[in-house]
């Protein structure tokens, strides 16, 4: 796996238990660093297709990098699923993850497989359904952008990437949603 051993990216392991989870999501809430979540009930395939969900909010795009750095150092395909919204703000963050994508492939040389589903929710729900569609997709990475406020209805039910690691069947990779984000090098 390409977290395997590198600083630049922290491995958070729990068991599949809410309160594990919970407690793993809360100590890395500060973090620079993206972080992946496997709990005990995940496999952990070697990643050859990532999922991106992109949902309305800005801090989507913080996405476009670690992806894109992901692809280029293991060879996969990067499903970007776009929120199904009313509203445009999800189509010009997928543009602006595809324009960073072009950007690094014009720049290396290398070619980075990317393709662009729309999701069957809107944004509220995309975590959600991100996590449920594994077999639909088919994917070995899921990347989510972590809340950036707990709200009422996360203190009391949880946040939506908690739901989503408990879900998913593969790692979850978390970015937290910052200013000062850490920048992976290559």
């Amino acid at each position: 796996m390409i977290w395997d051993g590198n600083e630049d990216i922290r491995l958070v392991e729990c068991k599949n238990e809410r309160r594990a989870i919970r407690h793993a999501l809360n100590e890395c809430r500060e973090e620079r660093r993206p972080y992946v979540f496997v709990t005990s009930t995940m496999t952990t395939p070697p990643v050859r297709r990532i999922l991106v969900p992109v949902s309305m909010l800005e801090e989507e795009t913080y996405k476009a990098e670690i992806s894109t750095y992901l692809a280029r150092k293991t060879g996969a395909h990067i499903i970007l699923l776009q929120a199904n919204d009313y509203g445009s703000h999800a189509q010009q963050n997928v543009n602006r993850i595809v324009t960073h994508i072009k950007n690094i492939s014009s720049r290396t040389g290398e070619e980075i497989s990317y393709e662009i589903i729309k999701a069957r929710k809107d944004s509220f729900s995309l975590v959600r359904e991100a996590g449920e569609r594994q077999r639909d997709f088919h994917y070995d990475l899921l990347i989510l952008t972590a809340s950036r406020d707990y709200g009422l209805d996360d203190i009391l039910f949880g946040p939506p990437e908690l739901h989503a690691i408990r879900m998913s069947p593969v790692p979850v990779m978390l970015v937290n949603p910052r200013e000062d984000l850490f920048s992976l090098c290559d």
